[in-house]
């Protein structure tokens, strides 16, 4: 079957499910792994997709001189980067005030990281407190000023339902409608939430989610929970029809997290992904 160039051009590949080949921050050089640099040629050429979406714990370094390396790589195969997903250790929702402040520093980073190889957008976590439990007014005021940041550098900050705990996406809606600022967004994942909470909470928190989704969103089949003792199997269909009654019109990027081989399993879920877009 062939499908409309439009839709394939709505599809980007994330790094971190090649986490095992992709070189890091940890990987000491002349590992045999792949360089992020090589990245965006590389899926290109293995499922003909020219966007990608890097993970920050593949980047070698933030100095400008690297980035632009980067930067250069990607645009050499008519590529382009279309998100960071980072993950940062503090929280913007801390009782102590220097955590939150090392939390927005930190995400301010990546902002500057993302105007220097052309991203449109980052995704910054929200990592769990050590001295208290998620606050809204906290991790609003936070993000209000990482918000702020980006606008200066034109560059959207985005939120994901990741985490189940600090990452919920009722919490993260909140917190976006909190702020009201044209700069914070949700980044709904097909199958965090699932693997995390019964159906019923999971897709109605991802039906909330599209509802503040703008350009990039993480499209699973599978997700094995915490506990590893369950597997969430997502309902494609379902969701993209979710995505589509919201007019969502921004990047699915391909996040193949499932027992089996990286390669094959990312070029099922951009078939079944292009069927739903179809």
């Amino acid at each position: 079957m062939r499908f409309p160039a439009a839709a394939r051009e709505r599809l980007a590949v994330a790094s971190y499910p090649f986490r095992d080949f992709i070189a890091g921050r940890e990987d000491k050089p002349g590992g045999g792994k792949m360089e992020l640099k090589e990245f965006a040629a590389h899926v290109s050429a293995k499922f003909n997709i020219k966007k990608i979406e890097p993970w920050s714990a593949h980047f070698r370094s933030l100095d400008q001189g690297y980035l632009e390396e980067l930067r250069v790589a990607v645009a050499q195969v008519g590529g382009a980067i279309v998100n960071i997903a980072v993950d940062g250790e503090h929280s913007p929702y801390a009782a102590d005030g220097s955590e939150r402040e090392r939390a927005m520093a930190f995400s301010k980073q990546w902002l500057d990281a993302a105007t220097a190889i052309g991203s449109p957008s980052v995704r910054t976590n929200i990592r769990q407190a050590k001295d208290s439990k998620p606050n809204l007014e906290r991790t609003a005021e936070s993000l209000k000023r990482v918000a702020e940041y980006g606008a200066a550098r034109n560059v959207v900050v985005n939120l994901e339902n990741d985490n189940a705990v600090s990452e919920d996406p009722f919490f993260l809606v909140s917190v976006i409608e909190k702020v009201n600022s044209p700069w914070l967004h949700a980044l709904p994942d097909f199958a965090n939430t699932l693997a995390a909470y019964d159906e019923d909470y999971a897709y109605k928190g991802i039906e909330e989610m599209f509802g503040h989704a703008y350009n990039i969103s993480h499209v699973k089949e599978t997700e094995v929970g915490d506990s590893k003792d369950k597997i969430a199997h997502v309902d494609l269909p379902k969701t993209f029809g979710i995505a589509k009654q919201h007019g969502y019109k921004g990047y699915f990027s391909m996040e193949w997290d499932s027992p089996g081989d990286t390669y094959q399993g990312t070029a099922g879920l951009i078939e079944k992904t292009l069927l739903n877009l179809a």
